[in-house]
């Protein structure tokens, strides 16, 4: 039998270490071999203790969670889970934590009151065993293009619309992926990015400030438009369909079930099969789970373009590995980006929707 899974547990409140200790005590695969109360003893613990897993507080006294995860991550890398709030600093502090190298995080605030805290119970255990199997060294690598030119093969093809997957690792590679598109794509993005509500709104702002393309929260009704980007909100579907002059639309819809992942990357998919066909492309990236697969498959029965990351370069190779038996090209991160410029441009440099 393996060993547990070794976890350092940061947070300046007291209750919120007992409580965390205690949601973790029942699983036999995982032990908490530490606890600290600021972001330099958690450094020093991490030096000492050498856990497998970090889950950290980013607002403490002394030394703040992000400053923290510099030192980690600079340091000795280990996989780091964050518990954040969906208040909007709280959201804009936890994204700035998954560009500096933490792999995930943890909402909080889902549970109202702290005294409800222990009915995160499950997601902590079942988090802290996904991130703890990822080489967090391998993901802050820069990964370089392999060989130029392998998207050729897709260069052919048109498109008017863009759907993009992830989950886990997702935020940090859609940043990298959004940042290389050229600023005259001439196709929509939109983008299913498993996240809680309260932070795709803020995602969509940080991505926006740093891209060359328009990028924005979707709203129900938005259209399609040519070089802009729309995160689909958190815990909401999303789906697309055709409209008047075959213009393509965003529809945004309450959570029927709320079983699996969402947004959902197989309902965002399967929808663009239906109504941009061969003019649509599906793209998955990082993330546990297999959510897309089945839409990836859609589209590329409707003649459209898909591609799947490539184990090299996907922090997690979960929804990417599900989904790659039904990519047209399996590629690494910095190559997608150079292939979608491709796909999304026609000879004259015009074309797609406006």
């Amino acid at each position: 039998m393996s060993r547990p899974l070794r976890v350092l547990l940061v947070d300046d409140s007291s209750f919120v270490r007992r409580a965390s200790e205690r949601m973790l005590t029942p699983a036999t695969d995982i032990e908490v071999v530490g606890t600290a109360a600021n972001g330099r003893e958690a450094i020093e613990r991490v030096h000492e203790l050498k856990p497998d897993v970090v889950v950290m507080d980013v607002n403490m006294p002394e030394m703040s969670g992000l400053e923290a995860l510099e030192h980690i991550m600079r340091e000795r890398p280990t996989p780091v889970l964050l518990m954040s709030t969906t208040t909007k600093e709280g959201a804009d502090v936890t994204l700035r934590g998954l560009e500096l190298g933490a792999v995930d995080f943890l909402d909080k605030g889902s549970v109202g009151a702290m005294i409800n805290l222990y009915d995160l119970a499950p997601v902590l255990r079942e988090k802290i065993r996904g991130v703890a199997a990822i080489d967090v060294s391998r993901a802050l690598a820069r990964t370089e293009s392999a060989a130029a030119g392998r998207a050729d093969k897709l260069s052919c093809a048109e498109c008017d619309v863009i759907g993009i997957g992830a989950s886990t690792g997702g935020p940090r590679a859609l940043s990298a992926l959004i940042e290389e598109l050229p600023a005259d794509l001439d196709a929509g993005i939109v983008i299913a990015q498993h996240m809680p509500d309260g932070f795709t709104e803020t995602f969509a702002e940080r991505l926006d400030r740093k891209c060359p393309l328009r990028v924005r929260q979707a709203k129900d009704g938005d259209q399609i438009v040519a070089g802009t980007v729309l995160v689909a909100p958190g815990r909401r579907d999303a789906t697309v369909e055709k409209g008047a002059g075959d213009n393509l639309r965003i529809r945004i819809s309450d959570l029927r079930d709320d079983r699996g992942s969402h947004p959902s990357v197989d309902l965002l998919f399967t929808s663009l099969a239906r109504a941009a066909g061969s003019r649509a492309v599906g793209v998955i990236i990082t993330g546990m789970g297999e959510d897309g697969a089945v839409g990836l498959r859609a589209i590329r029965e409707a003649g459209g373009r898909t591609i799947a990351e490539s184990e090299a370069t996907a922090v997690i190779y979960g929804m990417p590995r599900a989904a790659a038996e039904f990519a047209d090209q399996v590629l690494d991160l910095p190559d997608i980006a150079a292939a979608l410029g491709q796909l999304a441009r026609s000879p004259q440099g015009s074309g797609g929707i406006s």
